[in-house]
């Protein structure tokens, strides 16, 4: 299966956009592009664009829902794939078998079932450690999953000790706000907290997933380095799951998908 001429060549045009804006937005803070990370949020867009999508480029593909990436990944070959939504613990094992990275570990029990199903998994020596981050609900956002700032630095010297993990950095998901400006504080705030946490000796990576289509350029100039994008790629999608800005900005599942 291959992405027809038209269709690979609009997402290639496409992704020359965002990345256009990325390499803009650093270029006014001083930041060199290759750190920003593009992620593609492929949530209902059907296989076979998604196909189109690898040859254009856009190698980095997302998806909210387990069951959907579960239904895609076989039929995408080249991608990495990561799970960008809410993750339930009866799904936890499923996810590990998709999902190359989790980004939505907003829990000490999630945590913690993620390193027992990934330390039984990868039953061989050396253990080949899992990437995730942690979700940070830095607005304190009652729709929105993740740790509180403090919760997280109370936790940390916890997760620190699942050695089958990888915590690659943080996530968070943007306030809802009239322009993109006004989001920069939820940024600059995760930002911190990252460098607080990695002065105090967490064993934490540098990551940090913040930015969508609506406000990927603030957070680029306030430090991330995943944006996570879909409506500037993929356009306006059907509203299968609900309409899109719902789950992830203002809905109340806490979502983590881009827009």
């Amino acid at each position: 299966m291959t992405g027809t001429t038209t269709t690979v060549e609009a997402l290639r045009a496409a992704r020359a956009a965002v990345l256009e804006r990325i390499a803009a937005a650093c270029e006014r803070v001083g930041r060199d592009p290759a750190t920003v990370q593009l992620v593609a949020v492929s949530k209902t867009v059907e296989p076979e664009r998604l196909v189109a999508a690898v040859e254009a480029g856009l190698t980095t593909l997302a998806e909210n829902r387990v069951q959907e990436g579960e239904a895609k990944v076989p039929l995408v070959p080249g991608a990495t794939w990561h799970l960008v939504g809410p993750l339930q613990s009866n799904k936890t094992k499923r996810a590990l078998e998709t999902f190359d990275v989790i980004q939505t570990v907003d829990s000490i029990a999630l945590a913690e079932r993620l390193n027992r199903l990934t330390g039984e998994a990868r039953d061989a020596s050396p253990v080949t450690r899992y990437p995730v981050l942690v979700q940070v609900n830095v607005d304190d956002d009652p729709s929105k999953a993740g740790f509180a700032p403090q919760a997280l630095a109370e936790a940390m010297p916890h997760i620190d000790g699942l050695k089958a993990l990888d915590v690659r950095g943080l996530m968070t998901i943007g306030r809802l706000v009239a322009d993109a400006e006004s989001a920069r504080p939820t940024f600059r705030a995760l930002r911190e907290l990252s460098a607080r946490l990695r002065d105090r000796g967490a064993a934490i990576g540098p990551d940090l997933s913040m930015g969508m289509t609506d406000d990927f350029e603030v957070a680029v100039e306030e430090g991330s380095t995943i944006v996570r994008v879909g409506r500037a790629i993929f356009g306006e999608r059907p509203h299968r799951h609900g309409p899109e800005n719902v789950p992830h900005r203002h809905g109340t599942n806490g979502s983590g998908q881009g827009a």
